[in-house]
């Protein structure tokens, strides 16, 4: 094992009757038997221990203006270093980066027969190539960062020594324990609230709808900078009905001072068929956030 070095013991899991593992980084909280994968693709059960599979394994690094997360009210104007790894936990059908987040999600050999594709970078080049490219943050963004938090982690500690900030843009499904694990190194999060139905993340995203609420208004008592981004998708979760239901929960719990980002889908990955959204339903929802009561409401891909 101390052959691949990408390959590092996870940070929260628990083993159960001794070879079982449970995977405590994010709401799904993957029971994994022996030499299997939890639902992320990345972190597997060996000998009853679990273990990252990508830890400094860089599949995207770019410099994006902090615009581009969306992040409109943090360090507006400057550059940030952003960066990922493959894996993602979630299996949405209209992703952007399916080619880095779905990429390994079918393959069965374990990673040592793998070459999983990537840049070796240790932390401290992470760190370095942000100085040198005079980035004031570090973004960990592209696919969701809980499912490389190790790597994160490392980084996060070191950037903050560095005076960087952190800035993770992210799907909303780490647990509480996650964010105790990276509350005090990170600075601003960008959370897609995608729906605001049960049905949508789970026929879409595979996943549940209740604890990216919930880790929302946890984030905000944090006073971590929030800004949340959805994707209004038509005749999936863009009735006037639900977008007034996420723009009444932003204001109520979040504060009528959090962004919203309200952006336009088009069709991509197993939802080439669906039509793009119509730039009217775009200004629609900016409206409805402005009439529930926010103050910064901005469309996106128009």
């Amino acid at each position: 094992m101390a052959a691949n070095k990408n390959v590092k013991e996870a940070l929260l899991y628990e083993t159960i009757d001794g070879k079982k593992t449970r995977c405590n980084a994010c709401n799904h909280r993957c029971i994994i038997t022996e030499n299997k994968r939890g639902i992320c693709g990345v972190r597997e059960n060996r000998d009853g221990k679990l273990y990252s599979l990508v830890y400094g394994k860089i599949i995207a690094e770019h410099i994006d203006p902090i615009e581009k997360k969306p992040l409109y009210h943090f360090m507006p104007g400057t550059f940030s270093l952003s960066i990922a790894t493959v894996g993602c936990n979630f299996r949405c059908l209209h992703c952007q980066n399916a080619d880095i987040s779905q990429q390994i999600k079918n393959q069965k050999s374990k990673i040592k027969n793998q070459n999983f594709l990537g840049e070796d970078k240790t932390p401290e080049q992470i760190i370095q190539d942000a100085l040198d490219n005079k980035c004031p943050s570090i973004s960990y963004t592209y696919t969701e960062p809980t499912i490389f938090v190790e790597y994160a982690l490392d980084c996060m500690k070191l950037a903050k020594g560095e005076e960087l900030r952190n800035v993770w843009v992210s799907n909303g499904y780490m647990t509480k324990e996650t964010l105790d694990l990276v509350d005090e190194y990170l600075d601003a999060v960008n959370i897609d609230l995608k729906a605001f139905s049960e049905e949508f993340y789970q026929n879409i995203c595979g996943a549940r709808l209740k604890p990216i609420l919930e880790n929302l208004i946890d984030i905000k008592k944090r006073r971590i900078w929030l800004e949340v981004t959805t994707l209004i998708i038509p005749g999936k979760n863009d009735s006037e009905k639900e977008l007034k239901q996420i723009a009444e929960f932003i204001k109520k719990e979040l504060g009528d001072d959090t962004p919203w980002h309200v952006s336009r889908f088009f069709p991509y990955y197993k939802m080439k068929d669906a039509p793009p959204t119509p730039v009217e339903k775009i200004y629609e929802a900016v409206e409805i956030g402005k009439k529930a009561g926010l103050r910064y409401v901005y469309p996106g891909n128009v």
